[in-house]
This record gives C-alpha cells, sequence and structure tokens, in this order.
C-alpha cells in the first residue's frame, strides 16, 4: 500500500516553485561538498587548475539532469519524502536506498562535525568538542520546528553565503590574483578530471531526494524540469568561485585540512576571517539541518500511517539529538581528512547503484509513460 501523501500549499511564488529547490540543494550540498575547501581539494586539484574546472562543470551538468528527473517525478507521483519517491521508483527494493541514506546521514554528519570542531579551534582556540557540540545544538533547534522553519534557514543562509563568497573573490583577486592567472596557464598532471567529476557527483547528487519537503511547492512539471535544471547552477557557483581562490596556491592547499583557513590568513584581514568562518559554520547548520530534517520527514510520514496523528516537536528533537551524537564518535576517530577521502568515493559508487542509475532508466521511463498516458486521453501536455 503506498504510503500518504503530504497535502501540497495552496498557493506558492515563483521564488518557491523556482529557486528554492535550487537553494535547498545547495544547502544539502556545500556542507559535504565544499564548505571547507578539503572536498574540493580532494577531488578536483588532483587534475591541476584546468582539469579540475572542467570536472566541476561537468559534475553540475551531472547534476542539473538528475535534479530535473528526480524533480520531475516526485511532482508527478506526488512523493514529498524519499521513502514514497523510492516506494514509487524502485517498489519492495526501495530499502536499498534507505540503508544507503542511514550511512550516507551518519558519515556526512561526522564530516560536519569534524568541520565545526576544526573551526571552533582554528578562529576561537576552543578544543574541537566545543564547536561540534555547537552545531549539534543549533541543528537540533532548526530540525525540530519542521519544513517551514527549514526553508526559512535555506532562504537566509543562501543570500548571506552568496554574498560572503562574492566578497572571498574579490578580495583574492586583489591580494593574489596573479598567481591564480599564473597557474590557470598548468596544464593538468593526469586525465582523471573525468571520475573525479563522476565522483564528486555521485555523492553530493543525493541532495536531490534529500531536499523532497521543499518541492511540495512546484505547480508543472515545467517548475520540476526548470527547478532541476537550474539547481545544477545554482549549488555550483559558490564551489566554483571557491576553487579558483584556491588556484593561487596550488598544488601546496590540497595538503591543507582546511583550505578555507589556509586562504583566508594569507588574506590577513581579520575581521573577513571571522565572518567567512562563520558562513562556513552556517554552511554545515544548513546541510545538516537538511540531512536531518529528511530523515525526520521520512520518520514523520511512517508515524502518521500507523498512529494517525503528526510527530511532535519533541519526538523530532530526540531523532536528531540521536543521529548526531553517534556520529560526534566518528569525527572524534577518525578526523576530516580521513572521513572525506575514505568515506565519500564509496558513498559516491553506492548512490550511482541505488539511485542515480535508477531515476535515470526505470525513472525516465516512468515519467515517459505517464507523458504517453496523458496524450492518448486528450489531456494537456505535462510539459
Amino acid at each position: 500500500m503506498s504510503p500518504p501523501q503530504v497535502a501540497a500549499p495552496p498557493h506558492s511564488s515563483w521564488f518557491q516553485r523556482y529557486l528554492l529547490p535550487g537553494f535547498a540543494f545547495k544547502a544539502v550540498v556545500i556542507g559535504g561538498g565544499y564548505a571547507t575547501g578539503r572536498e574540493l581539494a580532494e577531488f578536483f586539484l588532483p587534475s591541476g587548475p584546468r582539469g579540475g574546472l572542467l570536472a566541476m562543470l561537468l559534475a553540475m551538468l551531472i547534476w542539473s539532469a538528475v535534479c530535473a528527473v528526480t524533480f520531475a517525478l516526485a511532482y508527478a507521483t506526488h512523493s514529498w519524502n524519499y521513502r514514497a519517491f523510492f516506494q514509487n521508483l524502485l517498489g519492495p527494493f526501495w530499502v536499498l536506498f534507505e540503508v544507503a541514506y542511514l550511512l550516507f546521514i551518519i558519515l556526512i554528519l561526522a564530516v560536519f562535525g569534524a568541520a565545526s570542531g576544526a573551526i571552533g579551534t582554528a578562529v576561537l582556540g576552543w578544543p574541537p568538542i566545543a564547536g561540534t557540540l555547537c552545531l549539534i545544538v543549533c541543528i537540533s533547534l532548526v530540525a525540530a520546528y519542521g519544513t517551514a522553519s527549514v526553508e526559512r534557514l535555506f532562504k537566509w543562509v543562501s543570500i548571506f553565503l552568496y554574498a560572503t563568497y562574492g566578497i572571498f573573490v574579490a578580495l583574492s583577486l586583489f591580494a593574489f590574483g596573479d598567481k591564480i592567472l599564473a597557474n590557470m596557464a598548468v596544464p593538468a598532471p593526469a586525465p582523471g578530471w573525468v571520475l573525479g567529476g563522476l565522483t564528486y557527483a555521485g555523492y553530493n547528487v543525493v541532495g536531490a531526494v534529500i531536499i523532497l519537503p521543499v518541492l511540495r511547492h512546484l505547480r508543472s512539471n515545467r517548475n520540476a524540469l526548470l527547478a532541476g535544471a537550474l539547481a545544477g547552477p545554482l549549488a555550483m557557483l559558490p564551489a566554483l568561485l571557491f576553487f579558483i581562490c584556491m588556484i593561487a596556491y596550488y598544488p601546496q592547499i590540497g595538503a591543507a585540512a582546511l583550505p578555507s583557513d589556509y586562504l583566508l590568513h594569507r588574506l590577513n584581514f581579520p575581521a573577513f576571517h571571522y565572518l567567512f568562518q562563520l558562513m562556513i559554520f552556517l554552511a554545515l547548520l544548513e546541510s545538516g539541518t537538511g540531512c536531518v530534517h529528511a530523515f525526520n520527514e521520512r520518520v514523520a510520514q511512517a508515524y502518521a500511517a500507523r498512529r494517525g496523528r503528526s510527530l511532535t516537536n519533541a519526538a523530532r528533537l530526540s531523532v536528531t539529538a540521536v543521529l548526531l551524537l553517534g556520529s560526534i564518535f566518528l569525527a572524534a576517530r577518525f578526523g576530516l581528512v580521513t572521513l572525506i577521502a575514505r568515506g565519500y568515493r564509496g558513498l559516491a559508487y553506492l548512490f550511482l547503484a541505488v539511485f542515480v542509475v535508477p531515476v535515470m532508466t526505470v525513472g525516465i521511463r516512468q515519467l515517459l509513460a505517464r507523458y504517453a498516458k496523458s496524450a492518448n486521453v486528450g489531456e494537456s501536455s505535462p510539459l
């Protein structure tokens, strides 16, 4: 039996239909994708400045394509949480994604905790556990109040984030623009940019189903396809700007645990240093909140189906706390660099198998079948 669906709001704005999905996708991607720069160093710098840029372009195109199909399928089936989505896509095999997603949450929250701890140590001299606990408290408070609270976080943090990255690029070009131009002439040392782009896109593209709760504002398949196409560029733009700044200190910056801190010390602008680190913390907050909220919505849907009532804020807080506290031990045990280098590649292959391949084959076939059926019964084009 299909799970009950959450009713879509009666009205939605242009921002909610076209930009909010992209901002939400960026919110989930940035924390595990490039907030500290460690991920950019891991997957793009080894191919050199030019190869890295090509890999980023490839990852962006993959994001846009997968998001467009995912959003259209979610709209067609009214699947506003990942359990409903994969029950429609994979039938009884939906549980494969559930297992993969639980592994993803544990790893990604461990990475966020390690990054937050490293930021607290680098900026304020705190012990690593203090920064990690601060992030946990903030994620718990936002996630406890449901989708509306999460959407507000995505909107306002996105505005602050894009503005901060813009200032960062301007200051970097002024301070070491000559080094960026010089290193851009360095040829790629290896033809591995395709694998780097595929791997990076693979573990991050799961954000397309994590943000399903915010897609309830969609009003047509055209909305879904356009929002999906925009999601790739909206999510990749800050990463692209960050990577361009990192090129100034290629290849040595590749060994830095926090490339962002590496660059900020060389800018020698203490006030902006604190502003940028605040932005990274907020990026980790919105990414962590997005991941936890998706799981909370899945739990809430199952709870409503069994008990006939909504999940309370206190219960949401409890679920969040369990996930976050369990992830602290991973963060403390392995550290940021090891978690990213070893864990992300495995997740990329896992999500390619249980999400990307099914949605781009079975999902597209389901959409085409729906469109053909609509045409046969004389309905207007779904596009």
